[in-house]
């Protein structure tokens, strides 16, 4: 299927690995010029001439941090009219509510609510003037099922997605849509580092724990950055403009109900 996106230009954060380098990936696969981010330059420039080596596509590299607005600035430098815009940053640890401070919880709003939001106010408007835009934005499974070690995380991507109900209703007009994917258990070094805190509190091996958590899952695996990243690639396509305001669990149906 011809995606529609040959020539588009997409910011797509934290995308030096994980995730967001699974989004980078298919999105250059059909096309895509990139901006990618990450804190490690290294890791960014390695990755970058990865997806250039793939594609031909042309992928800009700025590395930084994409919470603060100098980090912003920086980006929106490189590509200040973008086509696409996935928002993607790393979950607070997890840990007890008990020990989490304010700061933490600032800490946790302006990584995953506020930066999402400052970067979508910054390139909606120009999507909406060219009538055609998609954002996505990387959330979790834990803003529909919540889970207690997360509860920094779940509080601030649940903001998130409670700002995004509305202003995606009102850009869809002009054929851009705001949707947020929902991953489950991926095969990152997020899901390691729950397991190593899980294994910390519980005395069984990290090795153990993973085993177990794949069992559990109807799947009975994880998922993978490139089944997760061929769905941000949907969602940016030009056949998905129908889809707004929609959250979308991608977790091998370990959600028991129905809706």
């Amino acid at each position: 299927m011809d995606l529609g996106l040959s020539g588009k230009w997409a910011i797509v954060c934290a995308s030096s690995k994980g995730l967001g380098r699974g989004c980078a990936e298919a999105l250059a696969a059909e096309g895509v010029n990139l901006v990618i981010t990450a804190r490690t330059k290294s890791t960014l420039e390695e990755t970058a001439s990865y997806i250039r080596d793939q594609n031909p596509v042309e992928v800009i590299a700025v590395a930084g941090d994409i919470t603060t607005p100098e980090g912003r600035a920086e980006v929106l430098e490189a590509c200040s009219a973008p086509d696409i815009l996935v928002n993607n940053a790393g979950g607070p640890p997890p840990g007890d509510y008990h020990d989490w401070t304010l700061e933490d919880w600032n800490k946790a709003l302006n990584a995953n609510m506020l930066t999402p939001i400052e970067l979508i106010k910054a390139t909606v408007d120009g999507m909406r003037e060219r009538k055609f835009g998609r954002v996505v934005n990387i959330t979790s499974s834990a803003v529909k099922a919540p889970i207690d070690i997360l509860g920094l995380s779940n509080g601030a991507r649940a903001g998130l997605t409670g700002f995004v109900a509305g202003i995606a209703r009102k850009t869809v007009i002009d054929n851009v849509t705001i949707n947020a994917l929902l991953p489950g258990p991926f095969d990152t070094d997020r899901l390691r580092g729950n397991f190593a805190a899980v294994s910390k509190s519980s005395g069984k091996s990290i090795e153990e724990i993973r085993k177990e958590r794949a069992a559990s899952n109807p799947a009975g695996r994880f998922g993978t950055a490139e089944e997760f990243g061929a769905a941000c690639a949907f969602l940016c396509s030009d056949k998905a403009g129908f889809i707004t305001g929609q959250n979308i669990l991608l977790d091998g149906g370990a959600f028991p109900g129905t809706l």
